[in-house]
């Protein structure tokens, strides 16, 4: 991939988080002309580094006459731009603790850095005693480790949606998912009793990232309802980094 503008990698970055965007929504967010960003678009498209996609087909929506209008996601090519750098020691690294210790190595090595893991965000925890103030320092945290953390508010009001649209230990993840499930247990554990936390976004299922239901027990039932009745289930393929 060739060198990118500044303006080309905020775009890519954009795109990373957000998800597809139209030539529209990007100019807006980056605040340029629309015409300004199709240059970018048209330039990005040669390289390789977007795609198109149909805005009917993503979006599910109608279009009664003409033409639909595109949105853009990142390339598989620019997807791995936000790979981990490390991706193939790491691989190989686990491949070898499980040929020379077994499956059972290979679990006892996840369960340590649980553990680690656990222990670190417990001591950065103390003092957040509500709800608002545990999610905010796991953004935190998990920003300050590479994963592009962000929450948003429930539409509800109570709870949160929290998003990680970056997996730097993807390559591990992938040949080994104790480290997924070690996760969520840790985020289970750091929120508190009072909550419900729940995987409803997963990057080795074909998401496009991993995200996280964060909701009080009380509204945990209901959300689980409105979820299974609106949400469209619809082909995908997998978005994660594959090394081989």
């Amino acid at each position: 991939m060739q060198n990118l503008s500044k303006t080309e990698d905020a775009i890519l970055a954009l795109l990373k988080a957000r998800g597809p965007l139209s030539a529209k929504d990007l100019a807006r967010q980056m605040e340029m002309t629309a015409i300004g960003m199709r240059q970018h678009l048209k330039r990005m498209h040669e390289q390789g580094m977007i795609q198109s996609q149909s805005e009917a087909t993503e979006k599910r929506t109608e279009k009664s006459a003409g033409r639909p209008a595109l949105v853009w996601e990142l390339s598989p090519r620019s997807h791995n731009r936000f790979g981990d750098a490390h991706a193939v020691l790491t691989k190989e690294l686990i491949e070898g603790a499980r040929a020379v210790f077994g499956n059972e190595g290979v679990e006892k090595l996840v369960a340590y850095r649980e553990r680690q893991t656990l222990s670190h965000y417990q001591r950065e925890m103390e003092g957040a005693e509500t709800l608002e103030k545990r999610v905010k320092k796991l953004v935190a945290l998990r920003q300050a480790e590479g994963y592009m953390a962000e929450a948003k508010k429930a539409d509800e009001g109570e709870g949160y949606l929290f998003i990680e649209n970056h997996c730097p230990i993807c390559a591990a993840a992938t040949i080994c998912q104790g480290f997924c499930r070690a996760e969520l247990d840790v985020f289970r554990s750091i929120l508190g009793e009072d909550v419900m936390v729940e995987r409803v976004e997963y990057l080795l299922e074909g998401g496009r990232r991993c995200s996280y239901s964060i909701l009080p027990k009380g509204k945990a039932d209901s959300f689980v309802r409105n979820e299974e009745q609106t949400t469209e289930k619809k082909p995908v393929s997998p978005r994660y980094l594959v090394v081989s």
